[in-house]
């Protein structure tokens, strides 16, 4: 017999649906005219808007935070080490992931890039073994290693490139495994002991990044005369809109690390991939394939199969130490 978190499960998948739906309209707001004059600057626009997208959701759970009569709670969670170890996971998930995202796109392209990078729930679960203790049955594996191979397969095309340039990628995108695979980690290490909540973990986690990103990233990688310049168009707000899905997918994600454990979490996040697909061809006509599709399914099912366990685990809260 397996046994099934329904309410763990469901949060998770809530989060790469409205993770899917956050990455579409993202999408639309770089194809703007706003961002495409910025094309002779190649880090501009994606980490431009990543900054925006993240100011903005900190705005949005200062709002949430603070109808809940939670704000100053959270922000003093700030003086605790659980809540420095979840700003030690915001910097590795948002400014350093990030960061070396792009890098690697500049250097090795956005294809080898999103291929390579989708290993990072794998390198997640090995630091979640020996920091967390939180094991994954045989099952598990194959489900999470499935889900992670056939994202690999339909993120895939195009040759290889070989030479310095690819080296120097290859780098940059370990640099960017390792920052997201962490950051669950470290986040469930964080909320462990209830000294700090999800919500508040979040909370910490995008301002985090937001500050971040505005005093060291941008200046060094952009400018703030970009953003002065992105602030003046409708595509700002149009990034502030966007990121109320941003920031509902952190919610949940933040939500199932803490009911199902990190790894579990991240199989079921990236089903944001497969969420994308569907929701292309449903609802903004996109081409069907048939062959996508089925990547698709394959890549839903190794996520709901990385979640189950047998009848004799206690639970799937993650056993921390």
């Amino acid at each position: 017999m397996e046994k099934f978190n329904g309410k763990g499960v469901a949060i998770g998948l809530g989060a790469g649906l409205t993770w899917a739906i956050d990455t579409i309209l993202i999408g639309y707001a770089l194809a703007s005219t706003t961002f495409l004059q910025f094309e002779e600057i190649l880090l501009a626009a994606p980490l431009l808007s990543t900054f925006l997208h993240d100011a903005f959701s900190a705005f949005w759970m200062l709002i949430l935070m603070a109808v809940r009569g939670e704000l100053k709670s959270s922000v003093s969670k700030l003086k605790t080490k659980a809540g420095w170890w979840v700003v030690l996971a915001a910097t590795l998930g948002g400014p350093v992931g990030m960061t070396f995202y792009v890098l690697s796109v500049q250097s090795i392209g956005a294809s080898f890039t999103a291929t390579i990078s989708s290993i990072f729930p794998a390198v997640g679960a090995f630091f979640a073994f020996f920091i967390l203790k939180d094991r994954l049955s045989l099952k598990n594996w194959a489900g999470l290693l499935m889900s992670i191979g056939f994202t690999i397969a339909l993120s895939y095309s195009g040759n290889l490139i070989s030479g310095t340039t690819f080296s120097i990628g290859l780098l940059f995108i370990i640099f960017c495994i390792f920052g997201w695979g962490m950051e669950s980690v470290i986040s469930a290490y964080g909320m462990k002991d209830d000294v700090v909540s999800p919500m508040q973990a979040l909370f910490i986690r995008q301002f985090t990044s937001a500050i971040i990103f505005a005093v060291l990233i941008i200046p060094i990688f952009v400018g703030h005369g970009l953003t002065v310049k992105v602030a003046s168009t409708g595509t700002f707000w149009l990034i502030g809109l966007i990121a109320l899905f941003g920031t509902l997918s952190y919610v949940f994600y933040y939500q199932a690390i803490k009911l199902i454990g990190p790894v579990r979490a991240m199989a079921l996040n990236i089903s944001y991939v497969a969420w994308a697909i569907f929701l292309d061809i449903i609802f903004l006509g996109g081409d069907f394939s048939f062959r996508n599709i089925i990547f698709a399914v394959f890549i839903m099912a190794g996520a709901v199969l990385t979640v189950y366990q047998d009848q004799r685990t206690p639970s799937l809260e993650p056993r921390i130490a």
